[in-house]
């Protein structure tokens, strides 16, 4: 009877040391660059760790933005610019990254209370079923964003 016991505690222990979401992709160091110009968009910067399979991120949502839309940074004709991007892939135990000059999430319509410093809520939707909840640090225009490259 000791040993029964004693297996399932150990069952238990184990069963602990998992991490939540286990396989699933993860989200990193999220910041959120608040405008410039009040009311004019954000930017949001983040890294995605693939997870044990390949995956897609689709969409950011947040209580405290109207919408979200995911962007990567292209050169045309010798001009940086902007487009939207439907959903991003996520390789299985690769890296994706989200900065500046890259790869970025524009965040419209940003509740004003939202200051430097202020928690941003985000939910991250990849194409699996995961849902990956994350508060963004929120840094004013022109803050350092902890060595991230500018």
């Amino acid at each position: 009877m000791h040993r029964t016991i004693a297996a399932v505690m150990a069952l238990v222990a184990l069963s602990a040391c998992q991490p939540r979401g286990a396989g699933q992709p993860v989200v990193k160091g999220a910041q959120v660059r608040l405008a410039a110009v009040p009311g004019g968009p954000a930017g949001g910067y983040f890294t995605l760790e693939g997870g044990a399979k390949d995956d897609r991120l689709l969409r950011i949502d947040s209580a405290v933005v109207n919408k979200i839309e995911l962007h990567e940074s292209v050169m045309n004709g010798g001009v940086m610019t902007m487009r939207p991007i439907a959903e991003v892939p996520v390789p299985a135990g690769k890296t994706v990254a989200f900065a500046p000059g890259g790869s970025h999430a524009m965040l419209f319509g940003v509740d004003p209370r939202i200051t430097a410093g202020t928690g941003v809520p985000m939910l991250f939707t990849f194409a699996s079923g995961a849902r990956i909840e994350v508060e963004a640090k929120s840094v004013a225009a022109g803050d350092d964003m902890d060595g991230m490259r500018h």
